[in-house]
């Protein structure tokens, strides 16, 4: 981002601000962001004490929060839900899909007395970055701040998101057709990996034992789909490299600028368009995989979309070769 970019964007949080400070307060916000580098650095790099620097990291992550968040990461209503879906079919090839959702852990130094709530089964303290993200990267929900001691599904139950979904408060499109089809009515469904629970609006793979063809079939482009998250997270992480290396920030801290650099991703997304190429490698692990039941309902419906991908309709001419 340019330095005449953010001044356009967040005008009012310079306002009154010297220019010299106002150049510390950017330069040193966005050299943390852009490269993790550590308080003592930026102390001597900009002449700023160390909790001089860490007040600009908060007060600035937050004000980016504030000032982008409505603009960026609104919740979609049903024709933009529409819309989101159409790409993913165009790209991905999998129809009638809302968005692909995964979490992921961001290493912190160990939060003061907080016992081993943060520590994660990768035996290193963090916190949780849920998300969930459209077929253009885009991130349209986070929830950040979990305990890295919890599951995705845990997560996911508890965030805001996966209430509205169960509460069926999401205003998602009707029940539509797949293409070239006339019936049944299918629902729009949200994309993620076997540590979720199936469900209605929530497609994840088959178990990987004695799979048939057409089961294998579904987790190839279930997988097709679900992969934009990975790549979202990797261009995030590559984007901001801070994300790299523990935060050794306080936790409220920490969990502002993860926050900020979620909606300027969006909004950098938005104004310069995607390298696939940086979207390949990141340093954010992955939660470890759980076994979690689904319902009737998701698996009925998982059914259908395996039937269709298995159909003159839904086959793909590489999806046997692939598998």
């Amino acid at each position: 981002m340019s330095y005449e970019s953010v001044l356009d964007t967040f005008p009012f949080f310079f306002d009154g601000v010297d220019y010299k400070y106002k150049n510390k307060i950017f330069f040193s916000l966005f050299r943390y962001l852009g490269t993790g580098q550590s308080l003592a650095s930026l102390h001597f790099a900009f002449l700023l004490g160390k909790s001089t620097a860490s007040v600009i990291i908060r007060e600035t992550c937050v004000a980016i929060w504030n000032a982008l968040h409505a603009a960026v990461m609104g919740q979609p209503h049903k024709e933009q839900w529409k819309e989101i879906a159409d790409v993913f079919q165009q790209t991905c090839q999998f129809p009638n899909c809302a968005g692909v959702i995964d979490g992921k852990h961001i290493r912190i130094k160990k939060p003061v007395r907080s016992g081993s709530q943060y520590y994660n089964y990768k035996k290193y303290f963090s916190f949780v970055l849920f998300a969930m993200c459209d077929a253009n990267y885009s991130f349209r929900y986070i929830d950040v701040g979990s305990y890295g001691s919890r599951s995705d599904s845990a997560v996911f139950a508890h965030s805001e998101f996966g209430k509205l979904l169960h509460d069926k408060a999401l205003d998602l499109p009707e029940h539509t057709a797949l293409p070239g089809t006339t019936s049944p009515a299918m629902p729009f469904v949200f994309v993620a990996d076997e540590a979720f629970a199936l469900g209605e609006n929530l497609m994840r793979p088959y178990s990987s034992r004695g799979l048939s063809l057409a089961r294998r079939v579904f987790n190839y482009r279930l997988t097709r789909a679900r992969r934009v998250v990975e790549c979202a997270f990797g261009i995030l992480a590559n984007k901001w490299r801070f994300l790299h290396t523990p935060i050794h920030l306080k936790l409220e801290t920490a969990i502002s600028a993860v926050k900020a650099a979620c909606v300027l991703h969006n909004f950098v997304r938005a104004r310069d368009g995607f390298n696939f190429e940086d979207s390949l490698t990141h340093s954010l692990h992955s939660h470890r995989p759980s076994v979690v039941r689904g319902r009737r309902q998701g698996a009925a419906v998982r059914e259908q979309f395996t039937a269709y991908f298995m159909s003159p309709h839904g086959a793909l001419p590489w999806q046997l070769d692939a598998i």
